[in-house]
């Protein structure tokens, strides 16, 4: 399967409005894309739009809420009214809830399979009948979390488990029908977007990502590369790929690790108290908060290694997912027969 150069493509990013998706659409623009931006909120694609169009880019945009499927058809017939076609697609929008399973509403739950699931489902299924006319790209957004879930994110963590499911049976029927479409599951790791302001939480502060911490550019790198390379699924950030391994053999030893409050639970506690009543985006947009970068620049990393290693075609990934996996065996023997749950 053949991907077109970048600089020939019409790109659709869904969750535009800030952090990875913003980054991403000004990334896209600037290596000549035509870009059709969407999210919730009006005022930050406005100006989304003016920021590519004032640094020489094509952007255009549509309000949607990929809650309502009838909204995404609108961004897909968006993007074939402006410029004739859609050649990759990326799903991106998502909210989280940070709080405890029994603190977590059936209703609150419901919303956040809603917006981070069915946005992707209805993402996947507008822009397919446009890419399979002329072959492209569909780039799902996930999380580390789609592998590895973390206390106190059980909604969030179970929604990006359902977009690896649904990606990966996707994926498998296209295979079948010699479908000329390209399925990728980016998964970044903790990335210093605004989604820690954004979120509704009921831990009473503000939350964060356990470290390390990536700057959104390194998950925009990825998904760039999975637009013009047909490639099954990337981690952004050596930190996620290390947290994946564990999970993968030694699910004992991360038990016990990410249910000690020092690594589980403190590390994605800031200091600063917010209550449930603090502004969030859970049900609607925060217009102010269309920054690209959270407020986490004083630690965040602004480039992978492995990401690097991996896009090159370096054997370096290969030989670090190995030795990690071999670790976790170790660990595996240690910790494999621990606290047991079910």
């Amino acid at each position: 399967m053949e991907l077109k150069p970048i600089s020939q493509q019409v790109v659709v990013i869904t969750g535009a409005s800030s952090g990875i998706g913003r980054e991403t659409a000004h990334r896209f623009a600037t290596r000549g894309a035509k870009v059709v931006a969407a999210s919730h909120g009006e005022q930050a694609l406005q100006s989304l739009v003016r920021e590519i169009e004032e640094e020489g880019g094509q952007a255009t945009y549509q309000v949607c809420d990929v809650s309502d499927f009838e909204q995404v058809q609108a961004v897909a017939r968006k993007a074939i009214s402006e410029y004739g076609r859609i050649d990759t697609w990326v799903n991106n929008a998502a909210i989280n809830l940070y709080a405890t399973f029994e603190q977590t509403t059936p209703e609150e739950f419901r919303h956040v399979f809603d917006v981070n699931v069915m946005g992707q489902v209805h993402g996947c299924k507008a822009a397919l009948p446009f890419l399979k006319q002329q072959g492209g790209a569909l780039i799902c957004v996930s999380s580390v979390e789609s592998k590895v879930s973390l206390p106190l994110n059980s909604a969030y963590a179970s929604s990006k488990h359902a977009i690896a499911g649904f990606v990966d049976a996707l994926r498998r029927e296209l295979i079948h029908e010699d479908v000329p479409v390209s399925v990728t599951n980016v998964m970044p790791g903790t990335i210093n977007t605004p989604l820690f302001n954004n979120a509704r939480t009921k831990i009473g502060v503000k939350p964060q990502g356990p470290p390390p911490v990536y700057q959104p550019k390194v998950v925009a790198d990825v998904i760039l590369y999975a637009a013009e390379h047909p490639v099954r699924d990337m981690v952004a950030g050596g930190a996620a790929k290390v947290m994946i391994l564990g999970q993968t053999f030694a699910p004992g030893f991360m038990d016990a690790m990410l249910s000690t409050d020092r690594v589980g639970f403190q590390t994605q506690k800031t200091t600063e108290p917010k209550t449930i009543d603090a502004p969030n985006n859970f049900h609607t947009p925060m217009e102010h908060e269309h920054r690209t970068e959270g407020d986490f620049n004083y630690k965040a990393k602004g480039y992978s290694l492995y990401n690097w290693l991996e896009m090159r075609g370096a054997t370096g990934p290969l030989i670090f997912s190995g030795a990690l996996g071999a670790a976790a065996l170790l660990l595996t023997r240690t910790y494999g027969r621990g606290r047991h749950t079910g």
